[in-house]
């Protein structure tokens, strides 16, 4: 009998396939699905929705399939923490990736590098996350220190400004952005008249609009996300505030629903990014095409970053010696590839460590939609400036 049922189990052996034998990769993602951040946490997911359906179709991660299960943080750092601990703690997950805003990543690295869990920073910029001098967090999208270099490079080259007003969100993203702007207009040599801070959700901007108005900027500077974005250009339209440069750091002003929000009021406002769909980085224009099929507009950068997050986990599992926290971090460290977000390798320099350092971009709104305008090696079109004054438009 022993021997029949040894060659029983053999023969099974031979018969099932090897995917059969092979167990699926499920792993829970933090994301804000509900609350103000949704509408970017709902970019990220289908981006990683559509990274995962392709990575299984052709053959899944060691054998087999990926699994991505989303958990709503709501955009609340507790929540975000509590998750992460129920994934390291309960799940018994071996790394982390996911979440938006900055607040929500920097509750999740805490918690991977208390645990020793790897935790791969999806799109959060501000600067600090990786500068805690981390082993587990790795980042893939520039920090804000970073974010808005394509955007100085233009204003340099074109626009030679002055004087500069910046309006920032009191979140930490918008203050990092804030305060690294400020920065990088005094080392260019432009002075900054006003620097001023309002609360997230904010519904007349026309007191703090009129202080701008009565300073003359060159350029006013914002940084905010969609709906005050989408505002705080109607607002500027209704008082006829002039600019040589209306512009965005990134965020809110860089996707579809701030020119839907916004209306003429968006066209010709340039904002930093981190991505476009006109880049040629290998996979990036496929990408974007799927996801337009799919929902109806091209991603912003958060997709692409996204979508690329999930190859970035797959080539870290895959060259994991096991599926171990400690294996798995020392596979991140040697990530070294090229996803449709652009080339990723985590360094540690100028102060980061395992952070991702690439070129970043400038949009600007031409007849109703994003174009790529610098550098000029990544441009679909060429910039409108000096830009027209409101009277001007029709």
């Amino acid at each position: 009998m022993r021997n029949i049922l040894l060659a029983l189990c053999l023969s099974l052996c031979l018969v099932l396939p090897a995917t059969a034998l092979a167990a699926d990769l499920a792993l829970s993602v933090p994301l804000p699905l509900t609350g103000g951040q949704a509408k970017f946490g709902e970019i990220i997911k289908k981006s990683m929705e559509i990274a995962t359906e392709e990575i299984n179709a052709k053959g899944g991660v060691k054998g087999g399939k990926l699994v991505l299960r989303f958990e709503d943080s709501q955009g609340k750092p507790e929540i975000a923490r509590s998750i992460a601990e129920k994934i390291i703690d309960v799940q018994k997950q071996p790394l982390l990736f996911g979440e938006y805003t900055s607040a929500c990543a920097k509750a999740v690295a805490a918690v991977a590098e208390e645990r020793k869990t790897p935790y791969v920073v999806v799109a959060s910029a501000a600067d600090e996350i990786t500068q805690q001098n981390y082993k587990y967090v790795y980042r893939i999208n520039p920090t804000n220190a970073y974010y808005a270099s394509g955007l100085l490079s233009f204003m340099d080259k074109v626009v030679k400004p002055k004087t500069m007003v910046i309006l920032y969100e009191s979140s930490d993203f918008g203050t990092s952005g804030a305060e690294e702007m400020a920065k990088s207009a005094e080392k260019a040599g432009i002075k900054v008249l006003m620097k001023e801070k309002y609360e997230k959700g904010a519904v007349d901007f026309k007191p703090v609009l009129s202080q701008v108005k009565a300073q003359n900027p060159d350029v006013i500077y914002m940084v905010s996300y969609v709906m005050d974005a989408a505002l705080l250009m109607r607002q500027i339209k209704e008082l006829r505030i002039d600019a040589r440069l209306f512009a965005g750091g990134a965020a809110g002003f860089a996707i579809p629903e701030f020119i839907d929000n916004a209306k003429d009021a968006a066209e010709f406002v340039v904002t930093a990014t981190l991505w476009s769909p006109q880049v040629s980085y290998p996979g990036a224009r496929d990408f974007a095409e799927k996801y337009k099929a799919a929902h109806g507009d091209y991603p912003s950068y958060h997709g692409a970053l996204a979508y690329s997050s999930v190859y970035v986990v797959k080539d870290a599992v895959e060259r994991a010696k096991a599926l171990t926290t400690e294996d798995i971090n020392a596979a991140m460290k040697g990530v070294d590839m090229m996803t449709a977000f652009g080339p990723v390798k985590f360094e540690s320099r100028d102060g980061y460590q395992n952070q991702n350092f690439i070129d970043t971009l400038a949009l600007q709104v031409l007849h109703g939609k994003h174009e790529t305008i610098w550098p000029e090696r990544y441009a679909s079109a060429k910039p409108v400036f000096p830009l027209p004054k409101w009277r001007e438009r029709k």
